[in-house]
């Protein structure tokens, strides 16, 4: 299964999610640092985990290994909880920010059935956090129709045989090699980042180009009917490859080249932090 990495904030904690089951499940490490301030918070879940094993309890079944991304921009299985499972390791754990969490893991938690039932909250709460950070309202609507169509091709992935994650990691990147010369990693490597998302470090044209050779390979796939991964991944370059005869044409009109090492906020500065009120008002939407 398939797991996209979010950020959820906890007074200034970062918990890592992911939507499995159609819930969000919480990384346990990351909850146990922010409740505990532990410097090593993997050991202290471990020995937690062990005692609760020892002590016969049932709520270590309630764990199950997510892939993670990791502050390397590499993704790693790591113990995850739902919102039931996470209420039943916090009684194990001393700690005054114990009720305050709960309150606040009740409402993220529920944020996804929201989402399940009102699609466009999902999108709203996107939008502003994006502006919130200071990207343009044009920015914006590209990426936002980014993020349609590369749902659209992971759709027609998971139809026509690929295996998730590990394909998926693949078809990208022919793509990315077909359109840009370089693949996700090599990509965010020239930019100079490691966790954050390649995509929202993207200019408008980078973007474009993105768009075109995702979109250019959902149609190829479903015109040809394609099926399994050995064909997906000529699809893949083929649809990458228009967008990248499309990048080199326009390189040779502007004289420069769209692959750039800039990111589309310059300045880290200028990025606004998501304060605690400005992430309770994200979430009341």
């Amino acid at each position: 299964m398939q797991t996209e990495t979010k950020i959820a904030i906890f007074k200034g904690n970062k918990i890592r999610r992911a939507l499995y089951q159609n819930e969000w499940w919480f990384s346990v490490v990351d909850i146990t640092e922010a409740l505990t301030g532990s410097v090593d918070a993997g050991a202290y879940w471990r020995k937690l985990k062990q005692r609760l094993k020892e002590e016969g309890g049932e709520v270590v079944t309630f764990c199950h290994g997510l892939k993670l991304e990791a502050s390397d921009g590499k993704k790693y299985e790591t113990d995850c909880a739902n919102t039931e499972g996470i209420f039943r390791i916090i009684q194990s754990i001393p700690s005054p920010k114990a009720e305050p969490f709960k309150r606040w893991l009740a409402k993220v938690g529920y944020e996804r059935v929201q989402e399940i039932e009102n699609p466009e909250l999902a999108t709203k709460r996107t939008r502003l956090i994006y502006k919130f950070k200071g990207y343009s309202d044009d920015w914006i609507e590209k990426r936002m129709r980014g993020i349609a169509i590369r749902e659209e091709l992971t759709d027609e992935w998971k139809k026509r045989g690929a295996k998730e994650d590990k394909d998926y990691e693949i078809l990208t990147a022919q793509i990315s090699k077909a359109a840009f010369g370089v693949t996700p990693s090599e990509y965010k490597e020239l930019k100079g980042l490691k966790r954050e998302n390649l995509r929202d470090h993207m200019d408008d044209f980078e973007l474009i180009f993105t768009m075109l050779g995702e979109r250019a390979t959902t149609e190829i796939h479903r015109n040809e009917n394609s099926q399994g991964t050995k064909k997906l991944k000529s699809d893949a370059q083929a649809g990458g490859g228009i967008a990248g005869n499309a990048r080199k044409a326009l390189e040779k009109r502007l004289k420069r080249p769209i692959v750039s090492h800039h990111n589309y906020l310059k300045e880290k500065e200028s990025q606004i932090k998501l304060s605690d009120k400005i992430v309770k008002n994200i979430d009341e939407i």
